[in-house]
């Protein structure tokens, strides 16, 4: 028997067209345009396993995804702080140093 999700996702105009110009930007990273696509989805009504089988996803992703946007709105969508000692480097730099690879 299917799960239903008790995170029905019903958005405002605004949030709609937020969402689809996020899912549209190749420029982002693919983590934001990704968790776009699973509310998107969600908001069509899909359960998180069709939506896990169109993004290539495991369900618990999509069920993540879903419960935080449903309790945050947009802003539950951006990386939360990790842990850890911070980067000394950011990955552009470390790209530039390492030299072309033979």
């Amino acid at each position: 028997m299917p799960r239903v999700s008790p995170y029905r996702i019903e958005l405002t105009p605004a949030e709609r067209k937020e969402l689809k110009a996020r899912a549209a930007q190749y420029t982002s990273s693919y983590r934001d345009v990704v968790r776009a696509k699973i509310i998107l989805l969600a908001a069509q009504g899909l359960s998180n396993e069709v939506i896990a089988g169109r993004l290539d996803l495991q369900r618990q992703v999509v069920s993540k995804w879903r419960k935080r946007f449903w309790r945050q709105r947009l802003p539950g969508l951006e990386e939360l702080p990790r842990g850890g000692r911070p980067a000394r480097f950011s990955p552009q730099s470390r790209r530039r140093r390492q030299g072309p690879r033979l």
